[in-house]
């Protein structure tokens, strides 16, 4: 089967063609650097010959408000007629648990016009809402620097290794179109400020994690469960200690 995984060279695309590959099917990794552009419409055309599943990763590069309702209405607007005259018959997503909860943000916002666009195509598909990434976690920090310090709500999160992540979008790949929202996430509940601390501790890093009820999450302000997943959710197998011990970070830029 071929499949095209647009943000196929990413953090989690590049994990997801790497697992569909091992499996035997036809797999296209489709981003900017190998010639296919969801902006500009170049290349797509010609990658979704044959194409029965596609997976979208793609993000937008920034959380401007802007940046991000632009990128995700012309991605949107070039990809969903390509899919169509494709004759691609499984359309995946991949999104944010509470995305619906988390609207005052402009990133969120331009989330939810992706997520109306796929469900208003036609295309048969499916939307795999995931929870933070534990790759983020040393991200998050670095947003919520005020001064000296790291400041961040006592809100729960639930987050899920990027290895997880892919084993869990290529089953769904692989599964027939659920015609809705899936939710994955990681086996281990956490408060936030908490869970960041102990990353920033184990970097050693000498910013102090500060809880601070009136501090936002990338401009939000969350209620204890906004960053959870509803009862039910696909759970990933890796462990937050496991994860912080063994996956090195990224190389600083």
């Amino acid at each position: 089967m071929k499949i095209v995984v647009i943000g196929g060279t990413g953090l989690i695309g590049s994990k997801v063609v790497a697992r569909l590959a091992q499996a035997g099917h036809d797999v296209l990794a489709a981003a900017p650097n190998t010639g296919v552009n969801t902006l500009t419409g170049e290349g797509l055309a010609e990658a979704l010959v044959g194409c029965e599943v596609l997976v979208d990763l793609a993000n937008s590069p920034s959380f401007d408000d802007q940046v991000a309702m632009d990128f995700f209405q012309k991605a949107a607007a070039n990809l969903m007629p390509a899919e169509i005259a494709a004759g691609v018959r499984h359309h995946i997503a991949l999104s944010v648990v509470g995305t619906d909860r988390l609207q005052e943000s402009g990133y969120f916002r331009a989330k939810q016009v992706q997520e109306t666009a796929i469900r208003e195509s036609g295309i048969p598909f499916t939307i795999v809402h995931a929870t933070q990434f534990m790759e983020f976690l040393r991200g998050i920090a670095q947003s919520a620097i005020v001064g000296d310090e790291v400041r961040l709500p006592h809100a729960w999160i639930q987050p899920m290794a990027a290895d997880d992540v892919a084993a869990a979008v290529a089953a769904v790949a692989l599964d027939k179109p659920a015609g809705g929202m899936v939710e994955i996430a990681g086996p281990e509940k956490f408060h936030l400020d908490e869970i960041v601390a102990r990353v920033l501790a184990f970097d050693k890093d000498p910013h102090p994690v500060v809880r601070d009820p009136e501090a936002r999450y990338y401009g939000i302000r969350l209620s204890d469960d906004a960053l959870l997943p509803a009862p039910g959710a696909r759970l990933g197998e890796t462990a937050f200690d496991w994860w912080l011990a063994n996956v090195p970070p990224p190389p600083k830029r």
